[in-house]
């Protein structure tokens, strides 16, 4: 079954068997014309059969970019019926939507700082002051790490293992894993440590600490990389997960195998790491855009 013939056979179910009025019909068609639509501009030579949540997934993150949040909404919700009529027929043994971890209603791709605003940034305070030491410590492992702000403000001396190049991170649901950290990451905590005040009793194995030796709060991390910003003059509004963000991003630019950055990041599923393909993908298009001389007419 090919679209035209797909759409056809969907909106007869939806008429006569579900009963449902003109309106939502229509609808629910256009929602899926919508994805035709976008397979079509973006060369996707695929039929409703054989869709894939990867696929349907960087779709909805496009069109989210878009449209209102009740019309995402109503999106996903068409294209999950119309998924569910074709397993209704025996086209598909599974619906796309329901195995993709969708995004929040209303979200879009995430905010990613480019590789100069990053360097502003992880060089904007004093390298001499101890409270500055630590913050640029903070900046360097958010970034060169992608940590969680949860997971940076937990971390503890023994979980660094810089003979093997690595640190543990305690992640959501207490998951360990370790994650890769460089010569210039081991640097900047190195510096940080030989300044680093003493920790009071509960805290003495914690890494980053307040002046107090205790440890530091999310929104106490929030406010030194707003205060980064500031200082740095990058003028978009930012916070500690669009570092995180700005790691996966410029890991996949620069051809990291998606599923090494999902271990990195620690995300339970790789529909959520494989987003940052389609950053990936406009960031080559802007590129080929900008600098081949065949690119345009």
């Amino acid at each position: 079954m090919n679209w035209s013939e797909g759409i056809k056979a969907f909106k007869s179910y939806l008429l006569l068997e579900r009963g449902l009025s003109e309106n939502t019909v229509v609808n629910y068609v256009y929602d899926v014309h919508k994805l035709v639509k976008y397979f079509e501009n973006n060369n996707i030579a695929i039929g409703p059969a054989k869709v894939s949540p990867s696929e349907l997934l960087q779709f909805i993150y496009e069109a989210a970019k878009e449209v209102k949040p009740s019309s995402q909404s109503r999106l996903i919700s068409g294209l999950r019926t119309f998924f569910e009529f074709l397993m209704i027929e025996g086209l598909r043994n599974n619906n796309p939507v329901t195995l993709v971890e969708l995004p929040k209603i209303g979200s879009v791709l995430p905010v990613t700082l480019s590789t100069s605003e990053v360097e502003k940034l992880l060089t904007c305070f004093d390298e001499y002051r101890p409270i500055e030491i630590r913050n640029t410590a903070i900046l360097e492992i958010l970034y060169s790490c992608g940590l969680r702000v949860s997971e940076l403000v937990n971390l503890k001396n023994s979980d660094l293992f810089f003979d093997e190049g690595l640190i543990k991170v305690v992640g959501k649901g207490n998951k360990e894993r370790f994650v890769p950290i460089g010569r210039i990451g081991q640097k900047s905590i190195r510096r940080y440590l030989a300044v680093r005040v003493e920790g009071k009793k509960g805290f003495n194995d914690i890494l980053f600490l307040n002046n107090r030796g205790t440890k530091l709060t999310r929104n106490m991390i929030f406010l030194i990389v707003r205060k980064a910003a500031e200082s740095a003059g990058v003028e978009k509004t930012i916070s500690p997960h669009i570092l995180r963000h700005s790691f996966a991003t410029h890991l996949v630019e620069n051809g990291a195998d998606i599923s090494s950055v999902q271990q990195m990041l620690g995300h339970s599923s790789i529909t959520t790491t494989e987003r940052y393909l389609h950053i990936s993908k406009k960031h080559l298009q802007e590129t080929i855009e900008k600098f081949h001389p065949r690119s345009s007419s």
